[in-house]
């Protein structure tokens, strides 16, 4: 079946001990700095929107149950849409996919503006226009998280990837705080910056190129559609790997909760919303340009572990705290630990993927990871409209770390992974 090629390898091969100067320099890798540099672009405006948005919605409802629908909202198309959206990354040119959803993002973002400016923004058309990010990122994320393989050798993935996190983190620490200081000359000036990033990424994804061999016309079925849940539910490390987000980030998530915690608790405005949205990428920023220089080479299994341990314990730092400072350092440790598991997570994942399955298998993989993040979302709205912003938090943290301990018993085989490569196949 004809597929995508890589990229041909013109650097030496790789051995224990290679000196770093020589190993191959990511920075030389055109398509994937220009690739870089359109999700960097893309994930800031993406982070200022969630900002406004979230901001937006409590000031005209000022309901926790509001907030987490929003988060649910997102959730529902991705859930729906997941299996086409990966079968459609498998097919199709990856990074012109990238492009069509950002520049439907552009959209979305310059309606909002149009909506704020003329006075008829509302609890409907926030609910409404959640739903259109949840369907445009039910696209955007298999063909953006399969889309690296493709421009870098397999030596210089691990650190391709981290590297990636670290522009990613770079984004989601300037975005939202730009995002909240932006606020103060109104909503509307934040969704209209957020639409010229859109637009912006837009253009440099449009300008990735890499080999692609179109695969031939295939009748699509429900075989087809569900090969990436079938090659997930073989492979226990994949499984693994991939389930261990879904259920800590389902539990642990908080920044849901983040305009409660500013507005109600440490007595902020929306510069002090986009701070605390800001401090666990800054956590995760300083992680992932640490793995981007040199990669973990031992212990990988059980480092992925105490990461989503301490991801769980700044958790419950966090809801004991009343002071921004403390909230900030708890969730700059909290995006630290999440950092060195998506890293480690998602090596683990493309290692063990071949190509053509890629996009199929990373549809799962966002059903699972990327959508965690807003179900978890919901979950800590919902509780919180029940029994308080302080007991949903409390609750996700303990339950995180509940669910570290578990997954290590029911998963053994990712305890016992010393490398990201290890041949690149399950122990």
């Amino acid at each position: 079946m004809p597929h995508a090629r890589r990229i041909p390898r013109i650097e030496p091969p790789f051995h224990a001990g290679m000196s770093e100067p020589d190993e191959p320099s990511l920075l030389r890798q055109r398509a994937f700095m220009r690739f870089w540099f359109a999700r960097l672009f893309g994930t800031a405006a993406n982070q200022m929107l969630m900002v406004a948005i979230g901001w937006q919605m409590y000031d005209l409802t000022h309901s926790a149950w509001d907030l987490g629908l929003v988060g649910l909202l997102q959730f529902l198309p991705a859930l729906l849409l997941v299996l086409v959206a990966g079968h459609a990354a498998d097919r199709f040119h990856r990074a012109r996919m990238l492009a069509l959803c950002l520049v439907a993002q552009a959209v979305i973002a310059g309606l909002l503006a149009l909506s704020t400016w003329q006075g008829w923004t509302g609890r409907t058309l926030l609910l409404a226009l959640s739903v259109g990010l949840g369907i445009v990122k039910a696209f955007q994320m298999p063909s953006q998280q399969s889309l690296t393989p493709s421009l870098v050798s397999a030596l210089l993935l691990p650190r391709a990837l981290a590297f990636a996190s670290a522009g990613t983190q770079g984004a989601i620490v300037v975005g939202p705080a730009l995002g909240g200081f932006v606020y103060v000359a109104g909503a509307g000036a934040v969704h209209a910056l957020c639409g010229v990033l859109f637009a912006a990424s837009a253009a440099l994804a449009a300008g990735v190129r890499y080999d692609h061999a179109p695969r031939a016309g295939q009748r699509i079925s429900l075989e087809l559609l569900l090969g990436g849940v079938r090659f997930v539910a073989h492979r226990p490390v994949v499984l693994g790997a991939i389930s261990l987000d879904l259920f800590a980030m389902l539990l642990g998530g908080v920044t849901a909760l983040l305009p409660i915690y500013a507005k109600d608790i440490l007595m902020t405005g929306p510069w002090g919303l986009g701070l605390l949205r800001s401090a666990p990428a800054l956590g995760a920023l300083a992680v992932s340009i640490a793995l981007s220089r040199r990669q973990l080479e031992r212990h990988v299994g059980r480092i992925l572990f105490m990461a989503v341990g301490a991801f769980g314990a700044a958790t419950i730092a966090f809801a004991l705290s009343t002071s921004i400072v403390v909230s900030i350092v708890a969730l700059a440790i909290y995006g630290a630990g999440d950092a060195i598991s998506v890293v480690i997570r998602h090596s683990l994942v493309q290692t063990r993927t071949p190509n053509e399955m890629l996009g199929r298998v990373l549809a799962v993989n966002f059903m699972f990871t990327g959508t965690s993040g807003t179900l978890g979302e919901f979950r800590a709205g919902a509780i919180a409209a029940l029994f308080g912003a302080f007991t949903s938090v409390l609750i996700g943290g303990v339950g995180a770390i509940v669910v570290a301990l578990l997954w290590m018993k029911l998963f053994p085989e990712i305890v016992r992974i010393n490398s990201i490569q290890d041949n690149g196949k399950d122990p």
